[in-house]
């Protein structure tokens, strides 16, 4: 079983969900922590406070009765406007500032942020040290192995987060340049375990209890975080758990509780954006949970239909209602 993580004043339960825009709002990572994870940061939100305004970053920026610690991750790449954008964030109730030097997106990589970052070691020591030194919470980075597979430098973006500050990485078995392509590798985060002393977590195609006990005996890393696996799925993070501690699997719940799961979720997704966002964002959701669904395919097309959550709701009810207990579930 692994031990609890110490990030500052927190200890953290280290099987942890990752960060995903559009994916991980606040009713997913609700659910994902009723289903087993231990710690969740929030989606992204860009460091130009001054489009805080729109609807995307005021749901972002709403963590409105989350169990602390409250984790919310920045992104930029201008030192002064991610300090300023970490203050922000602690007057709102963030407890960790994360910084996000991983996404591979190309939007966010054309102004030299996210993974894109680590192109610039200079530039990564001076945002670093701007955030750490801008907020009396603990600081935290998500990045990359290195920029691409020839400029794997993620042990010397390691050593300059820690002599930064910074008091926990997670590390995506990625370059910048693999975005989610092929297969993630762990050589690299294991040497980035070894080459600094604060607390580590390994990321990257962890998509079941044992690919999750094998990648920690690789690494050797203090957790980890797993983020596409949990589409559809927040149990895995309970099956995980269970895994680690016992060695034995744990059966995913049969159908009608997953269903309840998907149920739970749609109401919060219609309660925390409303009718019209709530029902869009509801679709994508239950068509991942679908797919580990006997005559899942045929519902969606149904689901993705309806426009109002009232025959969101009615239409997964039904459904439920027509499944046998214990009806087999697609693997």
């Amino acid at each position: 079983m692994l031990s609890p993580v110490a990030i500052g004043p927190y200890r953290i339960d280290p099987i942890a969900l990752a960060p995903m825009a559009g994916v991980t709002d606040r009713p997913f990572r609700q659910i994902c922590r009723d289903q087993g994870a231990g710690y969740t940061v929030s989606e992204m939100v860009t460091s130009d406070s001054r489009l805080w305004h729109t609807a995307k970053s005021s749901f972002r920026l709403n963590h409105e009765g989350e169990p602390g610690p409250r984790s919310v991750q920045i992104l930029g790449y201008d030192p002064v406007m991610m300090a300023e954008a970490a203050r922000l964030n602690v007057e709102r109730g963030a407890q960790i500032i994360d910084i996000n030097m991983g996404c591979p997106a190309k939007k966010v990589c054309n102004r030299l942020a996210g993974s894109a970052l680590m192109q610039d070691e200079a530039l990564v020591a001076d945002i670093l040290h701007a955030v750490v030194q801008a907020v009396d919470v603990p600081v935290t980075l998500k990045t990359r192995t290195g920029w691409n597979r020839d400029n794997r430098n993620g042990v010397t973006i390691a050593r300059i987060a820690e002599d930064a500050g910074i008091r926990m990485l997670v590390i995506h078995g990625r370059t910048r340049a693999d975005k989610y392509e092929g297969q993630a590798e762990y050589d690299t985060v294991a040497a980035i375990k070894q080459a600094v002393s604060i607390p580590v977590l390994a990321n990257g195609d962890i998509n079941s209890p044992e690919k999750a006990l094998t990648v920690l005996q690789q690494t050797g890393c203090d957790g980890i975080m797993l983020g596409r696996a949990a589409h559809g799925r927040p149990w895995i993070f309970r099956e995980i758990r269970h895994f680690l501690s016992t060695r034995i699997l744990l059966s995913p719940p049969d159908l009608s509780d997953q269903i309840q799961v998907s149920l739970d979720h749609l109401a919060a997704l219609h309660a925390f954006y409303g009718e019209e966002l709530g029902v869009r964002f509801a679709r994508k959701h239950i068509g991942w949970y679908a797919q580990y669904w006997e005559q899942g395919r045929d519902f969606v097309r149904r689901f993705h239909a309806l426009t109002t959550g009232q025959a969101q709701r009615a239409a997964v009810q039904a459904f439920q209602a027509s499944c046998r207990e214990g009806f087999p579930v697609i693997s």
